[in-house]
């Protein structure tokens, strides 16, 4: 008997994350290989980005991240990150911490959210983890994530005309960010990433690919074919 074509489903997922977060980038750069493969069997995904910020209310100066690791944890936390540089390197991830730049991530976030806009939010939170822990760049600062946007072809929008946009519009989304920071926090999200698939229970840390994988296979079992 021929084999029946598998009809496309479409998954709806969420993510919580924060692109200073190195756990955030390794879960992230898992799934996206997962969502390939889901993909690859015809199913559709709608990815949502949920903003967390690992350091609320954190300055945008810009300090280089190892000092700033090793006054706020100590030199054991510097020796577990570069261990881990060296572990997650085996997975194609490029962690550069010695290039890294401590900053506050709101700007960050509001990027994503243009971006998510015009339908470029997963390409922009990939080039903005990459930005931060393998090209060493600096991203609180507006020029560098108006850089960043062009990259990646996130233009001006209703919202204000770059990242460091000012004005009645631009306040209206920094007042939207605040908002759906406060909704992530009272879902219960204190860490990040959570990977929020519709119909399967959410999945904390970074999980496997395997196990995005068939997480996201059991979600497209039970979500709306077309």
């Amino acid at each position: 008997m021929e084999e029946q074509p598998t009809r496309s489903r479409t998954v709806r997922v969420r993510i919580a994350l924060d692109v200073i977060c190195v756990h955030s980038f390794l879960g992230y750069t898992r799934f996206t290989r997962a969502a390939d493969q889901l993909r690859a069997e015809g199913h559709r995904l709608e990815v949502e980005f949920l903003p967390f910020e690992l350091a609320p209310g954190a300055g945008t100066e810009g300090e280089p991240l190892l000092p700033v690791l090793e006054r706020m944890f100590g030199p054991q936390t510097v020796r577990q990150s570069l261990l881990f540089a060296e572990q997650v390197a085996a997975e194609g991830l490029e962690l550069h911490y010695e290039r890294a730049v401590a900053t506050g991530t709101f700007e960050a976030h509001r990027l994503i959210a243009r971006a998510a806009r015009q339908g470029r939010a997963e390409q922009m939170v990939e080039r903005l983890f990459r930005a931060h822990f393998t090209d060493g760049l600096h991203i609180g600062d507006g020029a560098t994530l108006d850089r960043l946007a062009g990259e990646v072809g996130v233009t001006a929008d209703d919202f204000g005309s770059g990242a460091a946009a000012t004005g009645p519009d631009t306040t209206a989304e920094t007042e939207r960010l605040r908002s759906e920071l406060d909704r992530v926090r009272r879902l219960g999200v204190g860490g990040v990433p959570v990977f929020f698939i519709d119909g399967v229970q959410p999945l904390t840390g970074s999980p496997s690919q395997a196990a995005l994988f068939a997480a996201l296979r059991e979600a497209a079992r039970f979500a709306p074919a077309g």
